[in-house]
């Protein structure tokens, strides 16, 4: 079986500059997510043929800052289509696909994209999405998820006009109990079966058959603004001092 790491990293963030190299509790963000695959692969390198990773990028120091710390990595020039704000991260990682098995003339079977701006996680949390895929079939797609806080049929509003607001979803209830169970999808990891990836009609994961990997709720965040930033250093300080599979990652690097 043979599993590709893609690592996307665009250089033009506009919520955090330079967020994917930006330092976190001492080293750049990226750093974080690299540890975690490199650990990944000396744990299970026995127990799959291959295990190949690439950076799919548009900015030269992300490269390589990430080629310093992992130098057996494949390196995707993003082109300037998938490179805007609006791009579709799915497309992102096709074009990677693509790219990856036309240098090295392998095909893969699964394809574990985990980003960069989510490094609250565990390798225990990657081979679980891997392995949740892996035994349903059926499924295109397995990403990660955490407990929502909030409920679109509960205390979730959006503006209607003139400030006044009105529940997403409409409903009678009066108790967070009576509401049906929902996720959020915390962006941390995603695993597809290279025949979605190949098909090319798709764009957009919902597009295709999705299951989850719920993960613990610590893995809520994922860094999108300078409050996000700040408050994620706090709480990953806090869970690699006192975590042993956190502090794995941050040990590694």
């Amino acid at each position: 079986m043979n599993l590709l790491f893609t690592v996307c990293a665009r250089a033009g963030s506009k919520g955090v500059k330079n967020k994917n190299i930006r330092e976190f509790l001492g080293y750049p963000l990226i750093y974080y997510t690299l540890s975690c695959i490199d650990l990944f692969k000396k744990k299970y390198n026995s127990e799959f043929s291959n295990i190949d990773v690439c950076i799919s990028s548009d900015g030269d120091e992300i490269i390589k800052t990430a080629k310093d710390f992992m130098n057996d990595l494949y390196i995707i020039k993003r082109p300037d289509n998938l490179s805007q704000d609006t791009s579709s991260k799915a497309l992102v990682i096709k074009h990677a696909l693509n790219e990856v098995e036309k240098i090295l003339s392998k095909r893969y079977d699964y394809i574990i994209d985990l980003d960069v701006t989510s490094p609250i996680r565990t390798i225990d949390d990657v081979y679980n999405s891997l392995d949740t895929k892996i035994k349903r079939k059926d499924l295109d797609i397995v990403f990660s998820v955490v407990d929502s806080r909030r409920n679109p049929a509960f205390n979730m509003v959006e503006g209607v006009s003139d400030g006044i607001v009105k529940k997403i979803i409409q409903s009678d209830f009066t108790a967070r109990q009576q509401v049906k169970k929902t996720y959020d999808m915390n962006a941390s990891i995603y695993v597809y079966s290279r025949d979605i990836l190949v098909n090319s009609e798709f764009s957009n994961i919902f597009d295709a058959k999705c299951g989850m990997y719920k993960m613990r709720d610590t893995g809520i965040l994922d860094i999108d603004c300078e409050n996000d930033f700040e408050l994620m250093s706090v709480i990953a300080d806090y869970l690699f001092a006192k975590d042993d599979d956190l502090r794995l990652i941050k040990e590694n690097i």
